[in-house]
C-alpha cells in the first residue's frame, strides 16, 4: 500500500481552526467533570446512518467514532483506521488499516467484520448517506487488520467521504434487527433510533429526546481519556431562554448563540464568546419541475420559468438580512457553497444590489405580472435566525407580487418535507464535510435516483449533468476534474437551483475557565474540552 497519505489534507481548503476561548459564571459552584451543554434542537436520531444531518452527526460523533476524522484546521485524522492509501496493485481499492484493541460498549472487540458490515449499511438505501459511497463496489475484510474498499474506478477522494460514517457492532444490530437503516423521513422506527452500542469515548446513559440526553466516560475506550467525564446535553430552542441558562450558571456552553445576544455575552463578566467561520451556506430552492405548485394560487409552475427565478434573485437583499437579521454575523454569498471548498470561486460568491424594476419586468414576461401565491416552508430551530431570515424574504418577494404564506415549524418535520417531496418552496442549510463540491452535487443536484438526490428538493433533473456528477468520483486527473466541476458549476448558477443568501459564521458561549475550540462543521468534540 502506498505510504503518503493520498490527498489526507487536499480538498480542506482554507484553514479555518479559531483560538480555543472559553467562558465561565465564577459565582456557580460546578463539577468540572460534568459538561452541561445547550444547543437549539436535538439530534434527530441515534441511528448512525439513517439521517446525514449536523446535529444528528454532532452528537453521535461521541457515541459511535468514523475510521478518519476532521480536525479543526481542516485536516484529516486517524480514529478507528490508523493507516489508509490507495493500493498499489489497483488503483480502484481503498486499503483501510484497522485499528487494533477498539471495544464496543457492551464490552465486545469491534473487528474488521463490523467495518465491513458499517460501510456496507451506510450505502445501502434508505441510510442517509448512501451518495457518499455511490462509487463503491465491494467492501472486503482481507484479513485481522485490514479492509479494502473497491471503488468503480479510481477514487483519490473516497477518504474524504468517510468522516461521518460512523462504525457499528454487527452482531448487536443482528441482534436488534437493524441490520438496515430506518427511514427517517418515512418516520420509521427502530431500536437503533433510541439506543446505541459504538466504541466512542461516551456511552449513552439516559435519553430522552428533545428534553435531555446523558452521557458518561467510556473507561475502555482506545484514546486517552477526556477530562470531561460526563456530559448533561439539553436542547433549547427559544434563544432567550439558552442565554439564560448559561447567564445563570444552568448550563456551561451554548453552542449556538442567538446573534442578538452576542455583544451583550462578550461585555459579561465571566462570559467569553469565540467566533469562527462555519463550512455551511443557507440558501432557498423550489420545486423547479412539477406541472403545478400544491401551495399555490398560480396557473403552471412558476418556479418553472427562468423569468421567475431570476426576478427572485434580483429582489433578495443579502446585505440587508446581514446587517438587519444577522446583526452583521454572517456572509452574504451567492455561491451555494462555502469558500473553504474546493469549487468556489469569487465569481460564483459576486451579487449586485437589488433591481427591483428588472425583476418586475421579468415577472411580466414570464406571465405572473400579477403575482401569485406560495407556501414558504422553514425550520425555526436548525440555523442561527433561520425563521427571520425566512420572515425577511417574504416581504422582500412581496415587491414584485409574491405573496407568500410561512410555514416555520421544527426541522424534524420540515426535512421530511424536503426529502419527500411534499414542499414546493423551502429553506435549507448545507455543509460540505468532505470539503469538496461533489458532495453537494450528490446530495442537491443530481436526479433523485439510487443513493442520488436525497435532498434534491427542487426535482431538478438533468441527465447530462448527472453523468457528469457521477464522473467526478473516479476521476484521478485533479485539474481535469476542477474543469468539469467548474463546468457544472455554470450550469448549476445559470440555471438557478438555488437563492443562496450566506455563509453561517459561529460563535460558541462558555464558562471562562473552559476552552473549547469552535469546530469548521459545527461539531465540537467534548473529548477536546480542558479546564483552567
Amino acid at each position: 500500500m502506498t505510504t503518503k497519505r493520498l490527498l489526507r489534507s487536499a480538498r480542506t481548503g482554507l484553514v479555518m481552526s479559531t483560538a480555543a476561548a472559553a467562558l465561565m459564571l465564577t459565582t456557580v459552584a460546578v463539577d468540572a467533570e460534568t459538561l452541561r451543554w445547550a444547543r437549539v434542537g436535538d439530534a434527530l436520531t441515534m441511528d448512525p446512518h439513517s439521517q446525514n444531518e449536523g446535529p444528528t452527526h454532532t452528537l453521535n460523533h461521541h457515541i459511535y467514532e468514523t475510521l478518519v476524522g476532521r480536525a479543526v484546521d481542516g485536516a484529516l485524522t486517524p480514529r478507528l483506521a490508523t493507516d489508509w492509501g490507495i493500493s498499489d496493485d489497483d488503483e480502484t481499492v481503498w486499503v483501510f488499516t484497522i485499528r487494533e484493541g477498539v471495544k464496543f460498549h457492551d464490552g465486545s472487540d469491534m473487528t474488521v467484520e463490523d467495518v465491513v458490515f458499517s460501510l456496507d449499511r451506510a450505502r445501502t438505501t434508505p441510510s442517509g448517506m448512501a451518495a457518499l459511497h455511490a462509487a463503491v463496489e465491494e467492501v472486503t475484510a482481507v484479513d485481522d487488520t485490514t479492509v479494502h474498499v473497491r471503488m468503480s474506478g479510481p477514487a483519490p477522494l473516497y477518504v474524504q467521504n468517510l468522516t461521518n460514517t460512523f462504525i457499528m457492532s454487527k452482531a448487536w444490530a443482528e441482534a436488534n434487527g437493524v441490520e438496515t437503516a430506518p427511514n427517517f423521513a418515512a418516520g420509521e422506527e427502530a431500536y437503533s433510533v433510541r439506543n446505541t452500542n459504538g466504541t466512542g469515548p461516551y456511552m449513552l446513559v439516559e435519553r430522552d429526546p428533545e428534553v435531555r440526553t446523558v452521557l458518561q466516560v467510556f473507561e475502555d475506550h482506545w484514546d486517552a481519556a477526556p477530562e470531561v467525564t460526563e456530559i448533561i446535553y439539553t436542547p433549547i430552542s427559544e434563544a432567550a431562554t439558552r442565554v439564560a441558562a448559561l447567564l445563570s450558571g444552568e448550563v456551561d456552553i451554548v453552542q449556538d448563540v442567538p446573534v442578538q445576544d452576542i455583544a451583550r455575552l462578550e461585555q459579561t463578566d465571566g462570559i467569553r464568546v469565540v467566533r469562527g467561520p462555519e463550512n455551511r451556506n443557507i440558501f432557498f430552492s423550489y420545486d423547479m419541475a412539477s406541472d403545478s405548485l400544491a401551495s399555490s394560487n398560480a396557473e403552471g409552475n412558476p418556479f418553472a420559468s427562468p423569468e421567475v427565478r431570476e426576478a427572485m434573485s434580483l429582489v433578495i437583499d443579502r446585505n440587508a438580512i446581514q446587517q438587519v437579521v444577522m446583526r452583521g454575523e454572517s456572509q452574504p454569498s451567492a455561491a451555494p457553497l462555502p469558500p473553504f471548498v474546493n469549487g468556489w470561486t469569487e465569481e460564483m460568491h459576486a451579487f449586485g444590489d437589488p433591481d427591483l424594476a428588472r425583476a418586475q419586468e421579468l415577472m411580466a414576461e414570464a406571465g405572473y405580472g400579477d403575482g401569485f401565491s406560495v407556501q414558504l416552508d422553514c425550520p425555526n430551530d436548525r440555523y442561527l435566525n433561520d425563521e427571520a431570515i425566512c420572515q425577511a424574504l417574504v416581504g422582500m418577494l412581496a415587491r414584485i407580487g409574491v405573496s407568500v404564506d410561512l410555514n416555520a415549524q421544527t426541522r424534524s418535520l420540515h426535512f421530511p418535507l424536503i426529502e419527500n417531496w411534499e414542499t414546493d418552496f423551502y429553506l435549507l442549510g448545507w455543509g460540505v464535510p468532505t470539503f469538496d463540491s461533489q458532495y453537494v452535487f450528490d446530495f442537491l443536484v443530481h436526479s433523485r435516483e439510487g443513493s442520488y438526490g436525497a435532498f434534491n428538493g427542487s426535482r431538478y433533473s438533468n441527465p447530462e449533468l448527472d453523468a457528469k456528477i457521477e464522473a467526478l468520483a473516479t476521476m484521478t486527473d485533479l485539474e481535469e476534474r476542477d474543469a468539469l466541476i467548474a463546468e457544472i458549476w455554470d450550469e448549476v448558477m445559470e440555471e438557478r437551483i438555488f437563492l443562496n443568501v450566506h455563509n453561517q459564521v459561529l460563535a460558541y458561549a462558555m464558562r471562562d475557565d473552559i476552552n473549547l475550540d469552535v469546530h469548521p462543521e459545527n461539531q465540537p468534540r467534548m473529548t477536546t474540552v480542558t479546564f483552567d
